[in-house]
């Protein structure tokens, strides 16, 4: 069913089939839309007075804002979640849209796929929950609200986790395999900020007191969730730092692990050089060499050149170069 009405008040919910009926019902009245059809948009549009670009801007996955209106407010929010891909690390950020509509007595959610937090709180009204019933649409949407704002730290953990497991096998690792999990943190971090930063100015208009659909009372709860918002652009800041801190760990172990084979490289060829010199002197093929009518000659050149190399090997070894 992607059309949902509840009426509530302290003594207990009823449903509705009726639209019309159930906003004229005394209580609050909140009607729930998951993907909800286009004639099922437009008659909810029609009874609450909700216009049609503001019925697109949750279809058409706008950044979170608020807009307060004569007769409603209008809240759009996003839900955020990790998508797992064949890696250990979360392959994207999957966001969905909320819309969230505030009148008098009345509330409306609009979303295009079911939105767990979202649930919580209808499973909370369904429950009759007195301390939810008994308050306006106002506190039923800072419910919603504050249920979005703390899946966010659900999604923070797990990046955490991920950016613990990279600090582990950082130090001393070159393998690019790496390095591709450190960027894809990188992005879903960024990916957090881009939701988390207009959150926050949202947020902040529901808490700073101005606005006609939001009581008095209530105004503290969202105080509290915009410092949570706070806390976890602060958060998601900590851990951009964290994995950049680890990607320049990386680098510099990648550069270090090249200077080690390019001295390992530099220390053969400066051995073997000598010995070619002397190999390439005695290929020459002169008429005139008096050691190649020495008998012992051969002998003496491969002993020296074999001595060379050894206290070569020695000096390389006690400089710690090999």
């Amino acid at each position: 069913m992607t059309v949902q009405t509840h009426v509530f008040q302290s003594d207990g919910i009823d449903e509705h089939d009726d639209l019309a009926a159930a906003k004229a019902a005394d209580g609050t009245t909140w009607t729930r839309v998951s993907d909800g059809t286009t004639e099922e948009l437009e008659a909810i549009g029609e009874t609450f007075g909700i216009h049609p670009l503001e019925l697109e801007d949750v279809r058409n996955d706008v950044r979170p804002k608020v807009e307060q209106f004569d007769d409603h407010l209008f809240v759009l929010l996003k839900t955020a979640a990790l998508r797992e891909g064949e890696t250990s690390f979360a392959e994207e950020i999957r966001t969905r849209t909320v819309g969230i509509f505030v009148g008098p007595d009345w509330l409306v959610t609009l979303s295009t796929q079911t939105i767990p937090a979202v649930g919580l709180v209808w499973d909370a009204v369904t429950r009759a929950e007195k301390r939810l019933l008994a308050r306006g649409p106002d506190f039923t949407a800072y419910r919603i609200v504050d249920a979005i704002v703390d899946s966010y730290f659900d999604v923070l953990d797990e990046i955490e986790s991920d950016i613990e497991a990279v600090e582990e096998e950082v130090v001393g690792a070159t393998g690019l395999d790496l390095l591709e999990d450190i960027n894809e943190l990188r992005r879903d971090l960024l990916s957090v900020r881009r939701v988390l930063w207009p959150t926050r100015d949202a947020v902040g208009v529901l808490a700073r007191g101005d606005l006609d659909f939001v009581d008095e009372t209530t105004e503290k709860y969202y105080r509290d969730v915009y410092d949570h918002v706070v806390q976890l652009v602060e958060l998601n800041e900590t851990y951009r730092d964290l994995v950049t801190g680890a990607r320049d760990i990386y680098l510099n172990s990648l550069s270090m692990s090249t200077n080690e084979v390019m001295k390992t490289l530099t220390v053969v060829a400066t051995i073997v050089l000598p010995l070619t010199f002397v190999a390439g002197v005695y290929g020459m093929n002169f008429e005139t060499m008096p050691e190649l009518s020495w008998p012992h000659a051969y002998y003496t050149v491969m002993l020296g050149m074999a001595g060379i190399a050894g206290v070569m090997v020695l000096y390389f070894r006690g400089e710690g170069w090999l």
